[in-house]
């Protein structure tokens, strides 16, 4: 989603500005722009499209400055084009805004009766209005109070201030936000990855809480204008994940790297010596926890479905699953013995977090299992699991979804072993299995030609269909999703049975469609739904595990062959031909794998 980043220096700070926006640009977004303040002037630029169009307008018009702010939007109040860029600015302040002011349209009435005049179709120019009306009365700390109390929605802001030639504000509500620490320099940042090339010295704003950040010195506020002490957070210096090497994408590189993540986040959590899960400090006790309810957006979401099967096969639990933004909004019966997990790559999504807040202002047991440990879900959570991923730069998720669905198999099996509806035989092959796991990865990844092959015959499809039944039926609903986002063309998830109560109708002669079969208990009855798509004249790309036994049609288009493991490891092995065939798609469509149209990595606005 939209990306900020601010600083405050003793040197000029514009390229370092452009520099952490293009670290921004994996997030998605639309337009562009920064704003410095030099010789008592607001000096800004914006442009619309990409970062490398801004660079070249800052080149024919060159604007100076020790302090600034830059932005990349992702559009929601207002068409993409220059004048709904941010920053917005008066002679007075200038802003960059992620999230929604849901009461934008009020304040902006109210603002006009004032005098104020406004250009942009956004609601963020209402901030700089109700700011710049605010000062004339009031001073700057006073002022901020008073329009965070007048602001309705989510934010996270950057302000920099003509009469204030030293100090930038940031607020947040609801959307993330950063202040980094260097020496004779200070920055903001809605993403540590943005700042990281500058720092790895960091804190988070909590919701409800603002800073001044001065090239020297920084300074927190929780919501009533009390001054605050925050933690600084040390993180990894290690840059070489966030580079694409011999890859051409970022997507690329980070399905191959899915055998070296998985063998990662195994280490971390299986104690190979004992054949042990180990997962400590959980803070339950076994009779504390009856049911689970797991929440997600998106590709999170698919990892939770696929983990209410597992709980179903593995323990005696009531499980069930949730999508966030619907979760939020309900009349939830919320009970002391259930525990509630969220799951989400970057643990900054909107939603996610807030059923997570709902959780926790009703004194749920929550658990988050994510890939930023210092992120907003992680930090909020009573326990966190994180997936030891590394940085996931494509848009389109792929080893963070493996991440996910290991880390939920991890904790399933400890919590089925601990419950006793696992018996310790079966719970010590299952791990045994695991460590094999990376290895039947790298060797599935070696499918790649076919799948290129096979990716044509997508691109020229008007739609296609993927069905499965049990564990597959999630990873059909996930490879769905990996087509429509990178190829754009009409792409559906089914369970296989469901075909006959209506989607049928939509199979055409040569319309291309995904059976995902593994020799499983499902395997003759999702044979049975492909043959009635076959027969219709569905060309059926199957999926399935290696056997001597051979599927008997003599109609299948083409066959892909993952490799052996047991039933409960399959759907990992299934999921790589499934991201091989979105990447492979669009890459001949010439399309931009890593930042789809439209999308965003970490979605911070419901």
């Amino acid at each position: 989603m939209c990306g900020i980043i601010g600083i405050t220096s003793n040197k000029p700070v514009t390229s370092a500005i452009i520099n952490s926006l293009r670290k921004l640009e994996y997030r998605g977004y639309d337009s562009a722009g920064v704003a410095t303040l030099s010789n008592g002037f607001i000096n800004e630029i914006k442009s619309e499209g990409r970062v490398d169009n801004l660079e070249k307008n800052l080149l024919n018009k060159k604007i100076e400055g020790t302090i600034g702010i830059g932005h990349v939007r992702w559009a929601t109040h207002g068409i993409p084009n220059t004048v709904n860029a941010h920053p917005h600015s008066s002679e007075t302040v200038s802003v960059v805004h992620n999230g929604i002011i849901e009461n934008s349209t009020t304040l902006k009435k109210y603002l006009i009766k004032k005098g104020h005049k406004f250009k942009s179709q956004t609601d963020t120019e209402v901030i700089v209005h109700l700011i710049t009306e605010l000062l004339k009365e009031n001073d700057l700390k006073n002022s901020i109070l008073k329009m965070l109390k007048q602001l309705h929605g989510s934010f996270a802001l950057g302000i920099i201030f003509k009469d204030q030639p030293d100090l930038i504000v940031g607020a947040r509500r609801g959307s993330p936000l950063a202040v980094g620490y260097g020496p004779n320099e200070n920055y903001l940042g809605s993403d540590s990855y943005a700042l990281k090339s500058m720092t790895n010295k960091i804190s988070y704003l909590n919701d409800g809480e603002f800073c001044i950040v001065k090239k020297n010195e920084v300074n927190f506020f929780d919501e009533t204008g009390n001054k605050i002490n925050k933690k600084v957070l040390e993180l990894s210096s290690n840059e070489q994940d966030y580079e694409k090497g011999d890859f051409k994408h970022f997507m690329a590189k980070e399905i191959e790297e899915q055998p070296i993540t998985l063998k990662n986040c195994i280490k971390e959590y299986i104690d190979s010596i004992n054949n042990e899960i180990s997962i400590h400090n959980f803070p339950w006790k076994n009779k504390e926890i009856s049911s689970v309810v797991l929440i997600g957006c998106g590709t999170a979401y698919h990892s939770c479905m696929m983990a209410k099967y597992w709980f179903e096969e593995l323990t005696t639990l009531d499980v069930s699953i949730d999508i966030a933004s619907e979760f939020r909004y309900r009349n939830n019966r919320f009970k002391k013995d259930s525990l509630y997990i969220f799951v989400s790559q970057s643990g900054e999504t909107a939603d996610t977090y807030a059923a997570l807040d709902l959780c926790n202002k009703n004194n749920m047991k929550t658990a988050s299992i994510v890939n930023v440990i210092e992120s907003s879900i992680a930090r909020d959570s009573n326990f966190v699991l994180p997936i030891h991923c590394g940085p996931e730069i494509g848009v389109a998720s792929t080893k963070a979804f493996l991440g996910q669905m290991l880390v939920l198999y991890l904790l399933i099996l400890k919590l089925g072993i601990i419950r006793g509806d696992l018996k310790k035989v079966n719970y010590v092959e299952k791990i045994k299995d695991l460590k094999k796991l990376p290895k039947f990865v790298e060797d599935t990844l070696l499918t790649e030609n076919k799948i290129q092959s096979v990716s044509s015959t997508f691109i020229k499809a008007k739609g296609s269909m993927f069905l499965g039944r049990g564990f597959s039926y999630p990873i059909a609903l996930e490879g769905a999703l990996k087509l429509k986002e990178l190829l754009y063309v009409h792409a559906e998830g089914y369970p296989a049975g469901e075909m006959k109560h209506g989607p049928l109708a939509l199979i055409e002669d040569g319309m291309p469609v995904v059976v995902l079969a593994p020799r499983d208990n499902y395997y003759k009855k999702t044979i049975s739904n492909m043959q009635e798509v076959i027969a219709r004249g569905a060309k059926v790309l199957l999926i399935t595990n290696k056997s001597n036994d051979d599927v008997v049609s003599e109609n299948i288009w083409q066959k892909i062959e993952v490799e052996n493991t047991n039933e409960d490891l399959l759907p990992f092995l299934l999921t790589v031909p499934l991201q091989k065939l979105a990447y492979y798609s669009a890459l001949k469509k010439g399309y931009d794998i890593d930042k789809p149209r439209n999308l965003a990595k970490s979605v911070t606005v419901e």
